[in-house]
């Protein structure tokens, strides 16, 4: 983030870092839905590419209702985060189709957490700024990343009960 001196700039530049942390996701998790295996797990990561996007367009609405200069501000935490994904559901991915789901899903979560607390953080220096339409639409996302994630963990369960089963078969 640049330097800020006010909380106005904070949340403007909280938003421009979310606004890089959501595209950068995108593209990750459209790379894991390639490779995802259970039809359910697709769908879900297809509802969030769509989700991301609509959230990202919220921002650049913000951005701007926020008299800020609309544009990103490169967030190296989501850098990590899907350079990390990527490596597990790459050359390092498991073989087994059920496995590789239950590890596509911890790769989805750790992102998703890491946009719970920025869209978190921003929602309350809304609130601090008194800027409470900008409050209210922060918080609704939280919710829907919440909603999401906790989708992802009951998939995840049943994914680790399949791959549990299929490897005492073997």
């Amino acid at each position: 983030m640049a330097h800020s001196e006010t909380l106005n700039q904070v949340y403007a530049e909280e938003m421009k870092d979310l606004w890089s942390a959501n595209d950068q996701m995108t593209k990750a998790v459209k790379a894991m839905n390639a490779k995802a295996h259970d039809p359910k797990l697709k769908e879900a990561l297809e509802e969030s590419i769509r989700g991301i996007e609509k959230h990202s367009k919220t921002l650049k609405s913000l951005i701007s209702d926020a008299g800020a200069d609309v544009g990103k501000e490169y967030c190296r935490g989501m850098e990590g985060l899907v350079k990390e994904a990527n490596k597990h559901i790459g050359l390092d991915a498991p073989k087994s189709s059920e496995l590789l789901d239950i590890v596509i899903i911890a790769q989805y979560q750790r992102m998703s957490h890491y946009g719970l607390a920025g869209f978190g953080a921003a929602a309350a220096y809304a609130k601090a700024l008194g800027m409470k339409d900008h409050c209210e639409k922060l918080s609704k996302i939280v919710s829907e990343i919440y909603a999401g994630d906790e989708y992802a963990s009951k998939r995840a369960e049943k994914a680790e009960k399949l791959a549990t089963q299929a490897q005492k078969a073997a």
